[in-house]
């Protein structure tokens, strides 16, 4: 089977890290990415420091097909992550003709200036290219395997549908969840030795408070629809056997 393409996740900006901001935009990219078969494999918040923005950056794209960043492209002095992206890829930033064009023509349209600040919006590293925003015109930018996007759920959200048909997709993968009314200390034994048996099977055990007391969520995940069928079929095997035995309160497929 071909290696599904990778993804890391940059979140950039103090206000997450302060709290002040709750993230929206983790969730929805993962979903995202997951829907076209790219595996996302990390994700990062940094704060608004060019060094450590630089860094991250560089380690990420290094490592995984993809980086979709969010966050620090506005008007204001600690929107720098354009000029880290450039710092990071060696190149210049200058600002691109037509991302200066579409929003001279959106501030036109608003009754607004196209001041120093509006207009910092399009300092764009040399060598990107643009990436469509319809709702507050102010482009993202992709540059090599970085995708650097607004940190605005909303327009975050239209970038990710402009910029995806860029993508190499993998095939998606499947996932599967039984609920087992038990608590996993009984299971984990059982189930390592269901992993073992499948090891092109992603499965993982996440506990949660039932109705009933303790329970746990059996997910298995896998690209390879009859082998996933079969590693389910042996964790169902597995969890009757175990409700036989009185360590459980019962399960299903989900």
């Amino acid at each position: 089977m071909t290696q599904a393409p990778t993804a890391a996740v940059l979140l950039i900006g103090n206000e997450v890290l302060s709290g002040r901001t709750k993230d929206k935009n983790l969730g929805f990219i993962a979903d995202y990415l997951a829907a076209l078969g790219i595996d996302l494999m990390e994700a990062r918040v940094v704060a608004d420091d060019e060094a450590d923005i630089v860094a991250a950056v560089n380690a990420l794209r290094a490592r995984y097909t993809y980086v979709f960043t969010t966050g620090g492209i506005g008007p204001t002095h600690d929107d720098i992550t354009a000029d880290c992206m450039a710092r990071a890829f060696g190149v210049g930033i200058s600002h691109h003709p037509e991302a200066v064009a579409i929003l001279t023509a959106y501030f036109k349209e608003m009754g607004r200036e196209a001041n120093e600040a509006r207009l910092r919006m399009a300092r764009i590293p040399d060598g990107a290219t643009l990436i469509n925003n319809p709702v507050s015109r102010a482009p993202g930018f992709r540059i090599g395997n970085v995708f650097v996007m607004a940190g605005v759920p909303r327009i975050m959200q239209a970038m990710m549908d402009a910029l995806a048909p860029q993508l190499v997709r993998g095939e998606v993968v499947q996932s599967v969840t039984i609920e087992y009314l038990g608590g996993e200390g009984d299971v984990a034994k059982p189930l390592g030795a269901v992993q073992d048996q499948f090891t092109d099977v992603t499965i993982g055990s996440y506990p949660f408070e039932h109705t009933t007391g303790f329970a746990t969520n059996l997910v298995l995940r896998a690209r390879d629809r009859v082998l996933l069928e079969e590693a389910v079929k042996a964790v169902e095997a597995m969890a009757e056997s175990l409700r036989v035995a009185g360590k459980n309160r019962g399960w299903r497929r989900v």
